[in-house]
C-alpha cells in the first residue's frame, strides 16, 4: 500500500504535466505534443491576423500629406507636416491608453476574444477614416481604431503558446514579419489606390464615391480583408489555460495530496511574489524600454520617409507621387518577407536576439546618413539606391524588433504574458504616438532651415533619427538590458 501511495505522490511532487478535460489551453498543449513538424497552419493564422492589424497603421502615410492639404487646415505648405503628424499619432495615443486593459482581458477571458475585437475594429473605424470630411474626423476615427485594437500584445503571447518550444522563435518572427510587412504593404496600398479618380479615370469617375472621397479606396480594401480575417478568427483555438481544480480528472489520492501540500505551498510561496511584480521584473522592463526607443525611431522614420518622398525638390524632398512611394514600399515588403522567413531564425540561433539587434542598430546609422545624398540623384540612380536603402533599413528594423519580442516573452510565465505584452504595447504606443507628431514637427522645422550652416534641411532630420538609434543600441548592453535565467 505504501509503495502504491509513493507512486501516486511521485508525479505530483515532480510537477508532472497534467491535463484538464475542459481546458482549451490543455487541449492545445496535448496537440503540440503530437505534432512535431513545422506548424504551417498556425503560422499562417498568426501571419494574417497581425497583417490585418498592421495594414491600417501606416497605410495613410503616402497620402497623409495630400489628405491634410485637402482638409485646408494648414495655412502654409511648411506646416502640413505638423498637422499630418497629429493624425498619424492619434492611433498610437489611443492604443497607449488601452493596451494594458486589453492585456488583462486576454489573461482573464482569453486571447481569442481580444483578437476578434481587434480585427473587427479595423473593419469599422478604418472604413470611417477613409470617409473623413475634415481634420478632426480623421483624428477621432484613428484614435478609436487605436483604442479598440489591442491585439498585438495578446497575439505575441498566443504565438508563444500555440507553438512547441523549438518553433517559438519562428512564431515570434512571424509576428514581427507580418507586422513589418503590414507597415510596408499598407503604405504601398495607400500609395497605389489613393486618388483613384486621378490615376484611373476610366474606372473611377470624379463624381463617384471614390472621386468625392479620394482616400477611401485603400481604406475599404483593408477593411474588406479585415472582415474576412474576423470571420476566420472564430475558428482559432484558445490557448489560455482555464483549470477548475474541482473537476480534476487525475486519480491522485487524498493522502498523496495531503503529503505533498506542505512542499507545494512552500514552492508557491517562493514563486508568487515575482509573478505578481511585472514592474519589478527587470529583464522584462529593460527589454520593453529598449523596445520603446526603437519603436519611436521606426514610427518617426515611417512618417518622415513618406513626407520626405512626397515633398517637392525645392524643400529637399524627392517630389514622388503616392504611386511611386507605393512601388518603393511594395518592393521593400516582399524583401522583408523573404528575409524573415528564411534568414532571421538562422541568425537568431547563431548569434542570439541581442547580438542581432546590436548589429542591425549599428548598421542603420550610416545607412540613414546617406539619405540626404540619395535625394541629390535623379532618374534610375535615384530609384535604384532608394529601393536598396529602403529594403536594407526595414530588414534591420524588423530584426531588432523581433529580438526584443523574444526577450519580452522569455522574461515571464504564460499566465502573465498578456499583461506583460500589454505593458509593452502601452509603452511602445506612447513612444510611437510621439514618433509621427515629433517626426512631422521635425520635418516641418527642417524645411524652414534649408540654408543653415549646420545640418541644413533633411540632414538634420536624419541626424536626429540616428541619435535615437544610437541611444537604443547603447541600451542593449549590460547592465541596462538583462535576460531571465531560470
Amino acid at each position: 500500500m505504501a509503495a502504491g501511495e509513493e507512486k501516486l505522490r511521485e508525479p505530483f511532487l515532480k510537477n508532472e504535466k497534467r491535463y484538464y478535460e475542459n481546458c482549451p489551453g490543455c487541449k492545445v498543449d496535448q496537440l503540440k505534443e503530437t505534432k512535431s513538424g513545422l506548424p504551417f497552419t498556425e503560422l499562417f493564422s498568426i501571419w494574417i491576423i497581425v497583417l490585418c492589424t498592421a495594414l491600417p497603421i501606416s497605410s495613410l502615410f503616402p497620402f497623409l500629406y495630400f489628405m491634410t492639404r485637402d482638409f485646408q487646415i494648414a495655412k502654409r505648405e511648411e506646416d502640413i507636416g505638423s498637422y499630418a503628424g497629429y493624425v498619424g499619432s492619434s492611433f498610437m495615443f489611443g492604443r497607449a491608453l488601452t493596451s494594458v486593459f486589453w492585456g488583462l482581458v486576454a489573461d482573464r477571458y482569453g486571447r481569442k476574444p481580444v483578437i476578434i475585437m481587434g480585427t473587427a475594429s479595423v473593419v469599422i473605424f478604418n472604413t470611417l477614416f477613409g470617409l473623413s470630411v475634415n481634420f478632426w474626423m480623421a483624428v477621432l476615427t484613428r484614435f478609436l481604431l487605436g483604442s479598440l485594437n489591442g491585439l498585438l500584445g495578446p497575439i505575441k503571447a498566443y504565438a508563444c503558446e500555440i507553438f512547441r518550444e523549438e518553433h517559438q522563435a519562428l512564431g515570434l518572427s512571424t509576428v514581427s514579419t507580418a507586422w513589418g510587412i503590414g507597415l510596408i504593404i499598407g503604405p504601398a496600398l495607400g500609395g497605389f489606390l489613393a486618388q483613384p479618380a486621378e490615376k484611373f479615370p476610366n474606372l473611377f469617375s470624379s463624381e463617384s464615391l471614390f472621386g468625392k472621397f479620394p482616400y477611401f479606396l485603400p481604406c475599404l480594401c483593408i477593411s474588406l480583408f479585415a472582415f474576412g480575417v474576423t470571420i476566420a478568427a472564430f475558428w482559432l483555438p484558445e490557448t489560455l489555460h482555464r483549470h477548475n481544480d474541482d473537476d480534476d480528472s487525475c486519480d491522485l489520492s487524498y493522502d498523496a495530496l495531503e503529503s505533498a501540500s506542505a512542499e507545494v505551498k512552500e514552492e508557491e510561496g517562493r514563486e508568487a511574489t515575482p509573478k505578481k511584480s511585472l514592474l519589478k521584473n527587470w529583464p522584462l522592463m529593460s527589454s520593453i524600454i529598449v523596445y520603446c526607443v526603437f519603436s519611436l525611431h521606426d514610427m518617426a522614420y515611417s512618417e518622415i520617409f513618406s513626407l520626405w518622398a512626397n515633398s517637392p525638390k525645392k524643400l529637399g524632398g524627392l517630389n514622388y507621387s503616392t504611386q511611386m512611394v507605393g512601388e518603393v514600399l511594395a518592393i521593400t515588403g516582399f524583401s522583408l518577407l523573404v528575409f524573415q522567413l528564411s534568414l532571421y531564425p538562422f541568425l537568431e540561433r547563431i548569434l542570439g536576439p541581442i547580438m542581432v539587434a546590436r548589429i542591425a542598430g549599428v548598421l542603420t546609422i550610416p545607412l540613414l546618413t546617406s539619405y540626404p545624398y540619395i535625394a541629390m540623384l535623379s532618374g534610375f540612380g535615384l530609384a535604384f539606391l532608394l529601393n536598396c536603402a529602403s529594403v536594407v533599413k526595414n530588414l534591420l528594423s524588423v530584426s531588432i524588433i523581433t529580438g526584443l519580442f523574444i526577450l519580452q516573452n522569455r522574461a515571464v510565465d504564460q499566465d502573465q504574458r498578456g499583461a506583460a505584452n500589454g505593458i509593452a504595447m502601452t509603452g511602445m504606443s506612447l513612444f510611437k504616438a510621439a514618433g509621427p507628431a515629433g517626426g512631422g514637427a521635425l520635418f516641418s522645422w527642417a524645411q524652414k532651415r534649408l540654408d543653415a550652416s549646420f545640418l541644413p534641411g533633411s540632414q538634420m532630420v536624419f541626424f536626429v533619427l540616428n541619435v535615437v538609434e544610437a541611444i537604443g543600441v547603447l541600451m542593449t548592453f549590460k547592465p541596462f538590458l538583462a535576460q531571465r535565467h531560470d
